[in-house]
């Protein structure tokens, strides 16, 4: 096998033995026995219940990512050279080509993933009274998804490729700041238009809740566009709130879910975590770390596009700049695990420090810790996760300690 043909089956299989590890270690750490901080929130039943829900998912997930190991072995072994001497026939156009190859192996991942959205949906969500969906909106979803990936991602691939062919050298910094143009973008895009394409968004009515909202929003100095219900429970009974956009288009956005199952208090709460975040200008570092990440990967993709040796060792006899990002997102992998890392250390930073704000801003800690445990019986959430797991995959800290910090603050 040649040499990188070698090296990246080589990283995609230690990245799916690395999985298989995690989910095992995590399913040796749970307990039988209920947390004591959550026995006035929890019964046994319901928690025995949350491990069945992970246990059903780790199970679901080795099958789901076995398959998808296993399609992109073939993959690159047996299908990517044919499909390129299939395509490049039809057009000289080089972002055409792009075109029609990316966008059908995007439209075959997607027919693959249907039987694994489905199942996941309609069995292991409806089997623990999670599910809403009706089969008519999994079905829009997936479509509004398609087409909308299709715009976006027409429009990214266009715009590298153009760069790539036409910029010399510095086609990855032309790419940089074309790529980050477009997140600051989207950044106002999302909220406005792409997430009500999905969802309904309704002003919160008149009432004592919006009343503490603005009221405390008013006494932290945070201007808000608006504050936001969205039909959550149009697809699932699980429960959360975000915080969207900057600037004067930032909005508050609650779950209905969220607001049936948790007191006027404890929302304030949740969205006092919110507005720290914004207030803390996580949301500025966030924004300034991804500007370096995206240039540090677009420079690291030119050596990738313009090493001819890779291309050779795929059988092919001259560098294809398109079928070049395949292999970058495979031989990035490793880089990005580490970038991953840091960004979710920084993240689980993060959220003990809305925390704390929420706490101290709001001055009712144990409002928080009530919707935080509200929040974890709802959703079936993990409590006692694998400290590897948790090192590798969570954005946010454990709950546990998250309410071990806010009653060590409030101590």
């Amino acid at each position: 096998m040649p040499t990188f043909q070698y090296l990246i089956i080589t990283i995609l299989s230690i990245h799916f033995l690395l999985g298989l590890v995690t989910k095992f270690l995590n399913l040796r750490a749970m307990s039988p026995y209920l947390p004591d901080e959550f026995k006035d929130t929890y019964d046994q039943e319901k928690y025995t219940q949350s491990q069945n829900y992970l246990k059903d998912n780790t199970r679901f997930s080795l099958i789901s990512e076995s398959f998808s190991f296993i399609c992109t072995v073939i993959f690159l072994l047996f299908i990517l050279k044919p499909l390129y001497q299939m395509i490049n026939p039809w057009t000289a156009n080089l972002i055409l080509q792009a075109m029609f190859y990316l966008g059908s192996l995007a439209l075959v991942s997607l027919i693959l993933d249907l039987p694994f959205s489905y199942y996941r949906t309609f069995i292991i969500e409806e089997k623990y009274g999670f599910n809403k969906t009706s089969l008519k909106t999994f079905i829009l979803d997936r479509v509004k998804g398609l087409i909308l990936g299709g715009i976006i991602g027409s429009l990214i691939l266009g715009a590298l490729l153009y760069f790539f062919i036409n910029t010399g050298l510095w086609a990855w910094v032309y790419c940089w700041i074309f790529f980050f143009a477009l997140q600051l973008i989207l950044q106002y895009l999302i909220p406005t238009y792409i997430l009500p394409l999905f969802n309904k968004f309704t002003p919160l009515p008149e009432g004592e809740l919006r009343s503490e909202i603005e009221t405390y929003s008013l006494q932290q100095k945070f201007e808000l566009n608006g504050i936001f219900t969205m039909d959550g429970s149009k697809r699932s009974t699980k429960a959360n709130a975000f915080f969207t956009g900057f600037g004067k288009m930032r909005r508050i956005v609650l779950f209905d879910t969220l607001i049936k199952n948790q007191t006027n208090h404890e929302l304030v709460a949740i969205l006092a975590h919110e507005m720290g975040h914004c207030q803390l200008k996580h949301i500025q570092k966030s924004l300034i770390s991804s500007f370096f990440v995206s240039g540090l990967t677009f420079f690291f993709m030119s050596f990738i596009l313009n090493s001819s040796v890779i291309y050779t060792d795929f059988g092919l006899t001259e560098p294809v700049i398109y079928l070049g990002l395949i292999f970058f997102s495979l031989l990035f992998s490793p880089l990005s695990l580490i970038l991953s890392l840091l960004g979710n250390c920084k993240s689980r930073k993060h959220e003990f420090e809305a925390d704390a704000y929420s706490a101290k801003t709001y001055g009712q800690p144990e409002a928080l810790i009530s919707a935080l445990k509200k929040l974890s019986v709802d959703n079936l959430s993990n409590l006692t996760p694998h400290s590897l797991v948790v090192f590798l995959e969570y954005s946010h800290p454990p709950v546990l300690l998250r309410i071990e910090a806010l009653r060590n603050k409030a101590s």
